[in-house]
């Protein structure tokens, strides 16, 4: 969990999970969207591939990066599970 949390923390690296919910995309058509080199985006697109936040799948020369919805809903369930325990908290005092 440590490690989605801090894949999470970086605005470039929730942007490119951004657009990845819109399709799918090679690491070359997400460099578009930033100013910023593209070994600089491998770097994040790693960050997202340890965290499990984003699948990959070689496509010829291509790696074509999509988005781990199981990832997301895990993200939501904890953080209903988290809230929830809070409010039973709160409520107990």
């Amino acid at each position: 969990m440590n490690d989605l949390f801090k894949a999470l923390s970086d605005p470039t690296r929730r942007k490119i999970l951004e657009l990845l919910k819109e399709k799918d995309m090679s690491a070359g058509e997400i460099a578009e969207y930033f100013d910023i080199s593209k070994p600089s985006i491998s770097h994040h697109l790693n960050i997202l591939k340890n965290a499990k936040l984003v699948l990959w799948e070689k496509d010829g020369q291509n790696i074509i990066y999509s988005i781990n919805t199981t990832a997301m809903q895990e993200i939501v369930k904890w953080i209903f599970d988290f809230n929830e325990r809070s409010d039973e908290d709160a409520e107990g005092k």
